[in-house]
This record gives structure tokens, C-alpha cells and sequence, in this order.
């Protein structure tokens, strides 16, 4: 009994070291990843990314200018520079940053640089933003590939890294928001409104006709 006595708080340790090792999680798991990536319409990039497994977020904002926290009216009124831009977070042990730029350079129009579908001007053209120089290479292998199952050369810019800017409150989670606004079609709720526009725009469409069986899989959805 004396023995058995003398090993209980031996054993107690033990089992507070396993407690904290089980609330600690993994020793070595992976940290998240970013990718910076320009699509046209934030809120289409974000909504399309926030659906996929192994994105963490997705949030909507500004890269690529020289003027410092724009405001979204100061973007798209010119001037500053910046592209809309979505800053997408993800697990890199359920989804690669190659599986990243697959998919979106089949979510966009690889060869308009000139905006995407109706949004047109510099603040909608597409880019890739390399956070890194591995991410570079990624991004050039990845733009090699399209080009090669399209036929010809995708006009998808390939940039350094760049400070990201957030966009305000208000542009974020549009697409699924049930915040009410005034429209065109009356008073709508924004994921309403943001369904409307996405269909208007001929977005999904104009992927399906240059990528077909290879559009990313959940244009249409």
C-alpha cells in the first residue's frame, strides 16, 4: 500500500502532462496559408472560395496600388492604383496552394485583362499576388498548365507580393449577408441582391463556355 501510495502523485503528473498535450493539439501541425488573388468582383472570389474544403476565409479587399487604407469609393473611382482583391486563409494539410490557383484560374476569364464579364477597368483585372518565391514558381507552373489545356496564353497577370487592404464591413460576406438594401428590383436582402448581379453579369456562363468540364466546381452552384 505504501508503494501504491508513494506512485499516485507520479501518476497525477503524468496524467495533468497528457491533459495539456491533448488541449495543445499536435506538436507539429501545419500552420494556415494565405493566397492573394484577383478575380473581377471581390464578392464572387470570396464566395466561390469560402465554399471550397480546406479554406479557413476568405475576406474582400484591395491590392496592388500605392495609396495607403483606400476606401472602396476611392478604388473604383481610379486613381489609387489598388485591384479587388480577396485575401483567402487556408489549411495547406487539406488543400494546397497548387489546388488554390487550379481552381482559380478555372473560376475566372484567363483571357480578359481588360476587367471580367460586366465589370470592366483596371480595378477588375485578374492577378495573382506571390506571397513568396515558392508561391511564385507555383503560380507560374499553374499559369503553364491553363495555358496548355486552353490552347493559348492566359492574359492573368503574375505580381509580387503587395499589401492587402481590407475592404470596409460592408462588402464583406455579401454574398450570403441578409442585411436589406434598396435596389433597382426594390428592397432586397444582399445575398438576394449579390445572386441577381452574379446572374446578370454572365459570370458562370462565360466559365462554363472557356473551361467546360474543367469550370471550377462550384460554378453554377
Amino acid at each position: 500500500m505504501e508503494r501504491l501510495s508513494a506512485l499516485k502523485p507520479l501518476m497525477l503528473g503524468i496524467a495533468i502532462v497528457a491533459g495539456f498535450a491533448l488541449r495543445a493539439g499536435p506538436l507539429h501541425a501545419a500552420e494556415s496559408e494565405q493566397a492573394l488573388l484577383a478575380g473581377g468582383c471581390f464578392w464572387c472570389v470570396e464566395a466561390d472560395f469560402e465554399k471550397l474544403p480546406g479554406v479557413i476565409e476568405a475576406v474582400s479587399g484591395f491590392a496592388g496600388g500605392s495609396v495607403e487604407n483606400p476606401t472602396y469609393r476611392q478604388v473604383v473611382r481610379g486613381g489609387t492604383g489598388h485591384i479587388e482583391t480577396v485575401r483567402i486563409t487556408f489549411d495547406p494539410d487539406r488543400i494546397g496552394y497548387d489546388d488554390i490557383l487550379h481552381t482559380f484560374l478555372r473560376s475566372i476569364d484567363p483571357f480578359d485583362d481588360g476587367g471580367q464579364f460586366c465589370d470592366r477597368g483596371h480595378t477588375y483585372t485578374p492577378a495573382i499576388f506571390a506571397l513568396s518565391d515558392r508561391q511564385k514558381v507555383q503560380a507560374e507552373a499553374a499559369l503553364a498548365e491553363a495555358a496548355e489545356d486552353l490552347g493559348r496564353n492566359t492574359r492573368v497577370s503574375l505580381r509580387d507580393t503587395a499589401v492587402f487592404y481590407a475592404a470596409d464591413a460592408y462588402h464583406q460576406d455579401y454574398y450570403k449577408s441578409q442585411d436589406l438594401i434598396l435596389t433597382r428590383f426594390g428592397p432586397q436582402t444582399k445575398a438576394a441582391a449579390y445572386e441577381k448581379y452574379r446572374a446578370a453579369c454572365g459570370r458562370d456562363d462565360r466559365i462554363r463556355r472557356i473551361w467546360g468540364a474543367q469550370a471550377a466546381p462550384f460554378i453554377g452552384g
